[in-house]
């Protein structure tokens, strides 16, 4: 997908909400655990009752990969079912990999061709040729970390390096990779006070942002720090929707709890223009 097709998106359905299918069979609801795949039957239906609500999807694969070829096998029929049934929606693999070079390519492989997400996230520590890698393929996009919401992003993401912090030597030095308009990069809604300073470095690009509601963030400062005149924001939410209820009517609050999201992106879209 590419960029200007995700932007119209965000402005059809006045939302830039991005869902988080991370699928915990401890927390799914009772009833599910009879299916022959119980991760795939919840994100379908979450997926089903959500679509229209949300512009981007984002199962991170640890929750698929810690149940071993089962798990895979439902990451790859929920990447198959979204692609398929709605492939108006932007797809992201939140993987984290970045390795060498070659290994690297394998990995763009395995997320972009075998899989077809539109986008994975890239952890940047080993640098350009880890990064590029990903960038090669056409209308698909690395989503690098650059400053992450959990506690221990302190402990490198803002040590200062030559009087500049670190996640801005990784904003500054991945605009001269090439193909580096396919970038996204992941900033923790929990440091809305760091966007301004974000913006500053990277106007244009789009930025990932989880933490909003069960990890403290708020939409609001968000927004106001860090959207730009293409909205530029993919907010993620997972476990504040997902798991609404565990009870039979799972996807409808899951849909509730995603649309009270929605409307309040719609308004402050509304506010903007």
């Amino acid at each position: 997908m590419t960029t200007r097709e995700l932007i119209n998106q965000i402005h059809l359905k006045a939302s830039f909400l991005c869902i988080g299918l991370d699928p915990d069979l401890k927390k799914l609801p009772e009833h599910l655990l009879e299916e022959e795949d119980p991760i795939f039957a919840f994100n379908k239906a979450i997926i089903n009752k959500t679509h229209h609500l949300c512009v981007a999807y984002k199962p991170n694969t640890a929750f698929y990969e810690a149940y071993g070829l089962k798990g895979w096998k439902s990451l790859e029929k929920t990447i198959n079912y979204l692609n398929a049934k709605y492939p108006e929606i932007f797809t992201i693999a939140d993987a984290k990999r970045g390795d060498i070079g070659n290994t690297s390519n394998r990995y763009a492989q395995a997320f972009f061709e075998a899989l077809s997400f539109d986008a994975i996230t890239i952890a940047p520590y080993m640098g350009r040729d880890s990064v590029e890698p990903f960038l090669a393929f056409k209308d698909k996009h690395a989503i690098l970390l650059a400053l992450t919401s959990n506690e221990g992003a302190f402990d490198f993401q803002t040590k200062l390096l030559e009087e500049q912090e670190l996640y801005k030597e990784v904003l500054e030095t991945s605009k001269t990779y090439r193909n580096a308009e396919n970038l996204m990069y992941v900033v923790g809604a929990t440091k809305a006070e760091f966007l301004s300073e974000i913006r500053e470095i990277v106007p244009e690009s789009f930025l990932l942002v989880p933490g909003v509601g069960a990890q403290g963030g708020s939409l609001e400062q968000v927004c106001h720090y860090g959207m730009n005149k293409n909205v530029g924001l993919l907010i993620n939410s997972a476990r504040g929707i997902i798991y609404a209820s565990k009870g039979s009517d799972f996807d409808t609050m899951a849909a509730a709890k995603a649309k009270e999201l929605q409307q309040q992106m719609a308004a402050i879209l509304a506010a903007k223009h």
